[in-house]
């Protein structure tokens, strides 16, 4: 890959491969590049290692074999400092929410902001937006853990969003949204998308990715399967 083509690149996995104990074979041989900008689809059935997949983009899993850079970064040569520096911008909406249940649902907004230094002016504002568009104005001062579980989800995503990341990264973040809330959500990462940001989203929901010009990827036992367009994914030997 040419100095060129690694600015435009934000996610680039060669041959990955991961197995949980005794022989869950999770991931086998992934080779998949995304540019920076792009809005990407991952379909495929529960177990089908979507999630695996995002667990390592972010940090948590490590991989048995190959390599994987976000942002230009290869994560397993990426000093402890520079993990902690990447990991700000980049926004996870996790599929089990990882919310602080004894903070309101603004503080949990505004706490990704916070970690990374933004303005008090910044963060109300940012807040205030994110809870309006996401229509949560009226549980701004609940407890999270008082939620219910698509108020949760809601939270998980404005938390995930509030930052500006350059990468989003989101897994199955309408499975417990009725179809009016999913739309707002889908609504939502267009408005990121189209302001620059790279999405990544692992979802069963077809509703939400199937339209024109949309890029879906499908991964059945660990193994991209369908791709479209097909130039997404890197050929095993190398090749583009």
């Amino acid at each position: 890959m040419s100095g060129e083509e690694k600015k435009l690149t934000m996610i680039d996995l060669a041959r990955v491969s991961k197995t949980f104990p005794p022989d869950v074979h999770a991931l086998a041989d992934v080779s998949l590049r995304i540019r920076r900008g792009e809005m990407i689809f991952l379909t495929g059935q529960s177990g089908a290692g979507k999630t695996t997949l995002l667990r390592m983009l972010c940090g948590i899993d490590c991989p048995d074999k190959g390599y994987i850079e976000i942002a230009g970064y290869d994560l397993s040569r990426i000093s402890g400092g520079e993990m902690q520096k990447l990991r700000r911008r980049i926004g996870v909406a996790y599929q089990d929410f990882k919310l602080l249940p004894d903070k309101t649902v603004a503080q949990n907004i505004a706490y990704s902001m916070e970690v990374s230094y933004r303005s008090r002016p910044f963060i109300r504002s940012q807040t205030e937006k994110l809870l309006t568009e996401l229509h949560l104005l009226d549980k701004q001062d609940a407890l999270a853990g008082k939620l219910s579980r698509g108020e949760q989800q809601r939270v998980s995503i404005a938390r995930a969003v509030a930052n500006e990341p350059e990468l989003i990264l989101a897994d199955e973040p309408t499975g417990n949204l009725d179809a009016e809330t999913a739309l707002l959500v889908t609504q939502l990462f267009r408005s990121y998308n189209e302001q620059g940001t790279t999405l990544l989203i692992a979802t069963h929901d077809q509703a939400i990715y199937d339209f024109p010009g949309s890029k879906v990827i499908k991964i059945e036992n660990g193994r991209l399967a369908i791709q479209k367009p097909p130039t997404l994914v890197k050929k095993a030997e190398g090749k583009e």
